[in-house]
Parts: C-alpha cells; structure tokens; sequence
C-alpha cells in the first residue's frame, strides 16, 4: 500500500511537467499576440487563429483520445503526446510565416489534446480515494503556477529574445517531461477497457465541434452572413444531432450518454463548460487592454495578469482537504460566486486611464473562485465512474471545458471587436491602440465592458448549474 502511495506521487510529478507544458504554451501566447501579429504584419483573421488553430484541433482531439487512451493505454497516449508537442513547439519557434505558425499550431495541439486527456485519469488511478482531492488540488496549483510563470515569462523572453523564443522555451521542459514520464509511468494493463474504437462518432464529433468553432471564430471578423459561417452553423445543426443519434445505438460509443443521465454528473459537466466559456479568454483581453489601451510592454502586461493564476494556486490546495469535509456542491457553487464577483468589478472599474489596483483585485477573485470550483467538482466527476471509464469521463469533461475556450476566445473577440473599425481592429490584435484617437481608444474599452458583462451572466448561469446537481456527496468520500 505504501509503495502504491509512492508510485502515486511519482505520477503526480509526471503529470506536473504535463501541465507545466500545456499551461506554458497556452498562457504565453496571450501576452506574446501582439508581438507576432506586428512581426508578421498579421490580418485580424490571421492573430485570432494563432490562437484558435491550437484550440480548434485540441478541442476536436481531445474526446476522442479519452476513448482512445482508455483503449490502447494511457501510459502511451501520454508519452506520445509530449513527444509530438515538444516537435510542434520547436516547429512553432521556427516558422517563416503566419500560415505556417497557424499549421503548427494545430500540431501542438495533437500533443496538448494527448496530455490533457489523461492527466487526470491516470491520477485518479494512481490515487486512493481519500487522497485523490488533495492530488487534483495540486495538480491543479501546478497549472495555476505554470500560468502564472506563462506572461511573466512570455513577456520576458520577447523583450530579451523575441516572440520566437515563447515557443522554443517548451523545448527543454517537453524532453525533461518526456525523459521522466517514460522512466516513471508504468506499461499499460488492466487499465485497458475492452471495445472498439467508434470511428464514425469520431468523424460525427469532427464536424459538428470543427463548424461550431468556425464559425464563431469567423464570424466577428468575416459577418455572421459569410459562406463559411453559415457553413459552420450547419455542420453544428446537421453533425450535432446525427452524434448524438449514433452514440446512443453503438456498443462502444466514444461518448457514453449515460454519464449525462446522471442529474448531478449532468450538472457537474453543465457547469464547467459554462465557466470555461465565463472566464478563459479573460487573460486575453486583459492581455490585449494593457498593451493596446493602456501602452505597456508585454513583460508588464503579463505580470498584471498574474493575479489570476495566484488565486488558483492559493486556492485550491485548502479547497482540495475542505472537499473531504464539505459537499461539491456547497465549495464549487461558491467558487462561481466569487468568480461572478471578480468579472463585475472588472467590468465596472476598466476605463483606458484606470487604476491597476482594483483591476488586480478582480482578476485574483476570478483566480480564488476558479481553484475553488475545480478541484471538487473534477474530483466528484472522477470519482462518479470505473476505473475502465475514466478516459471517456475526463475526455468529456476537457472536451466540454476546451470547447467552451474556444466560445469564450471566439464570443468575446466578436464582441470586443465587432463595432470597430479596420484599422482599429488591427491596432488590438498589434497592440498599438495607444497610436489612435482617444475616441477610437474609447470603442475598444467599451467592448471589453460589454464582453465582461455577458462572461459575468454566464457564471452566474453556471453557478445556478451548480447547485441544481442537488446534495452532492463529498467529493473524495
């Protein structure tokens, strides 16, 4: 039993370099955009896909690898997946152009999509019960520090070495991650479950997720009346229902439907999509504000972001042993509550001449609120299946919290955007608004308030998610 125990750690500090990867290459980007929008002389479509590229293909990737990694293991999936990243990183910090960034970018997220789904699972197996909170806990303060260290060290690294360097930093720490994880994980057994692969759900789940992501992402820039956006929208309301249909008559369907039969697991996975969508694309636009609005180098924009990432890493450690004593539902749905309070004082003190410090305060209750949502509310999930499922469960779970990313990026950069005018479009995405008339300054802030207000809607709507799941049971017994 003890030296289960120990193996567990040692998995923990396996999966930890995981998410230092993953955290780093997304959070670094978003103080880094500007700086390759500029160096490539980037069109608005062009700087809003350096970012949605990675997100489309994690997103799509992400569910089916949760029922892969369930199949062939996930000791290889995983090792797999840090490999590929690592090449796609080294790729990313070498590419001639914007088309070939924006390529590369998906290859990167194959190998993010492989990590992510099985970081969880694989602690939820190494773990026992009554320790999983405090693993997922620090699991999750790993990611809050490696978001915390992505601005301050993306913004660092351009100003010292340029943008190209925000991705070359991923190289070491992906080999050191690969060298440990192929040393430390175990080879794959009974973790296996037993099946087929549902190719057709996978290629059903392809279309719907890809046109639901293109077309929120094209809209804000192309008009929601664009040929690609009305296809897109097609692809959701055609491919959407015939994915539902076939995973509902498949022996070994990729999505088991009946995880959301379940009223509490419903509402669990209902709620992290909608904070996924209320809260992501929040360093974003704060990222975007300092630079364009407010004037200051990407180094000081990613240290004024980092409260965010510092109210996840104070937070989910003691909500990690509260979730042994208190209910899901009580901690995750008071979570949402501070987070619903963070983004409207956010909304209501940002103005291009404002202070810093209220700004700093709200971006650290969006953090406090989000470390205390997670840790119970992935451990309830977690716990709630077999063993032989947890690869579908998580994937479902990243799944809906990666799509919801990509809406949140997608919904508040059409709404932040969509009233401006070309040049002031360009200017947000190059961090130059400074250079333009007080009044076009103006139009920019104005759509961040209003983007802060429907995030702030949205978390409200999931904190009420939250507590119709009913009295939930502790979330580690």
């Amino acid at each position: 039993m003890q030296e289960d125990v120990a193996y567990a750690w040692r998995v923990l500090s396996v999966t930890s370099l995981g998410v230092v990867l993953t955290g780093l290459n997304s959070s670094t980007l978003d103080v880094g955009l500007p700086s390759v929008s500029r160096h490539f002389n980037a069109s608005p479509t062009q700087a809003s896909w350096f970012l949605l590229s990675y997100m489309l293909v994690n997103t799509v990737l992400i569910l089916l690898f949760g029922r892969l990694a369930d199949l062939v293991g996930r000791r290889r999936l995983y090792v797999t997946g840090l490999g590929v990243l690592t090449l796609g990183s080294l790729g990313c910090g070498l590419a001639p152009t914007a088309g070939v960034l924006i390529a590369l970018r998906a290859v990167q997220a194959v190998g993010a999509a492989a990590i992510i789904t099985n970081t969880t699972a694989q602690l939820t197996d190494a773990f026992p019960r009554r320790l999983l909170g405090t693993a997922l806990g620090l699991n999750i303060t790993v990611i809050s520090a490696a978001q915390v260290a992505g601005p301050v060290v993306g913004g660092a690294l351009i100003g010292a070495f340029g943008w190209r360097w925000v991705f070359l930093f991923n190289v070491p720490v992906g080999l050191v991650g690969l060298a440990w994880a192929t040393h430390t994980l175990r080879p794959a057994g009974t973790e296996r479950a037993e099946g087929r692969f549902d190719g057709v759900g996978a290629v059903l789940s392809v279309v719907w997720l890809g046109g639901l992501v293109v077309a929120l992402s094209e809209g804000g820039s192309v008009g929601w009346a664009a040929p690609q956006v009305v296809a897109g929208f097609l692809a959701l309301a055609v491919g959407l229902p015939a994915f539902v249909l076939v995973q509902r008559h498949r022996s070994d369907p990729l999505v088991d439907l009946a995880l959301l039969a379940d009223r509490q697991l419903a509402f669990a996975y209902l709620s992290v999509f909608l904070l996924a969508m209320a809260r992501f694309s929040l360093i974003l636009l704060a990222s975007l504000f300092f630079q364009g609005a407010q004037g200051l180098d990407p180094l000081q924009a990613g240290l004024r972001v980092t409260p965010l990432a510092l109210g996840m890493m104070v937070a989910s450690p003691p909500v990690g042993w509260l979730s042994r004593h208190v209910s899901t539902q009580v901690l995750a749905s008071s979570g949402l509550g501070v987070v619903s309070g963070g983004l409207l004082l956010m909304a209501a003190v940002v103005s291009p001449h404002a202070g810093y410090a209220p700004i700093g305060v709200a971006l650290f209750l969006v953090g406090v609120g989000t470390g205390a949502f997670m840790t119970p509310n992935t451990s309830s999930i977690m716990s709630s299946v077999p063993a032989s499922s947890r690869g579908v469960a998580n994937g479902l779970r990243s799944m809906l919290q990666n799509t919801g990313f990509v809406v949140s990026t997608a919904m508040s950069l059409a709404i932040v955007t969509s009233p401006l005018a070309p040049r002031e479009k360009r200017a947000t995405y190059a961090g130059t608004l400074t250079q333009l008339s007080p009044a076009e300054v103006g139009h920019f802030v104005d759509g961040f308030r209003t983007a802060l207000v429907v995030l702030t809607v949205l978390c409200v709507v999931a904190a009420g998610a939250s507590l119709a799941r009913g009295g939930a049971a502790r979330a580690t017994g």
